[in-house]
């Protein structure tokens, strides 16, 4: 995630909490007042802060300082901090849910990853992952435009099936999925947020704070891509690309963890 040093700067331009993905995530993890939670690959803390107003005491973190730095001017009631998801800061049992938002892919070991998602979580506590796969992501019509990156995006991106056997691995029992499919009124720039607003990505300070774009996106897919996609945009055929793209499948996913209770 040490890519984030980089993307970091301007960030928060494209990166903004949205109430609807609040609203589920608040819901999957179960929030309380009394609870303790903890937010994995916080970013600058967009989401761990919103969500701090509706309950619970938080803590997050992050392997990017710069994104921490940041994180850190929007609230102090929120316990930050600099560290791998495969060696935490935290005592054993200390949370009763944990989130990872738009992460796990950055993961370099994720049975190790979760492994100690489960240390730090009490017993009969939630893990919520916020995610996309493979599958769906070869749904998106920015592989029209952008083939090569979104090639590169999805062989980083765990599949379901990694997913759980990672999650088995370390000992936490999958309770369900819950699909996402993205709304117009979507208030968070990540991958696939230009899906009815494709605009958006002719934007440089947009997929500035998408790593897609950063990391797998070459200079000369990026000018050919664009031009193609401006194109589509002015004569209105985009819409219909859109529309054969349409499925049923969702564009991101939930998923849905506990560890055992004694």
């Amino acid at each position: 995630m040490a890519i984030y040093n980089q993307i970091g700067v301007g960030y928060d331009l494209s990166r903004q909490a949205d109430p609807q993905l609040l609203d589920i995530m608040a819901r999957l993890l179960m929030l309380r007042e009394c609870g303790a939670y903890v937010d994995i690959g916080c970013g600058t803390g967009n989401y761990t802060v919103e969500l701090s107003r509706l309950g619970g005491k938080w803590s997050a973190f992050d392997q990017s300082e710069l994104m921490i730095a940041e994180a850190k001017l929007k609230s102090s009631g929120i316990g930050w901090g600099v560290c791998d998801v495969e060696r935490t800061i935290y005592k054993q049992n200390s949370f009763h849910a944990a989130l990872c938002s738009l992460a796990i892919h950055h993961f370099q070991n994720l049975e190790s990853a979760f492994s100690e998602v489960a240390r730090i979580l009490y017993p009969s506590g939630r893990f919520v992952i916020f995610t996309s796969t493979p599958e769906q992501m070869q749904g998106y019509w920015l592989n029209h435009y952008f083939p090569q990156m979104l090639a590169r995006s999805m062989a980083q991106m765990p599949s379901k099936n990694k997913i759980e056997k990672a999650l088995a691995q370390a000992k936490l029992e999958l309770v369900g999925y819950e699909t996402y499919d993205v709304s117009k009124e979507l208030k968070d720039l990540f991958l696939y947020s230009g899906k009815f607003k494709p605009e958006i990505y002719l934007s440089a300070s947009v997929r500035a704070g998408i790593s897609s774009f950063r990391n797998f996106c070459s200079d000369e897919e990026l000018k050919e891509g664009l031009q193609r996609l401006s194109m589509d945009i002015y004569s209105g055929a985009i819409h219909k690309l859109i529309q054969q793209y349409e499925n049923n499948i969702g564009d991101y996913i939930f998923v849905v963890a506990e560890k055992p209770g004694k």
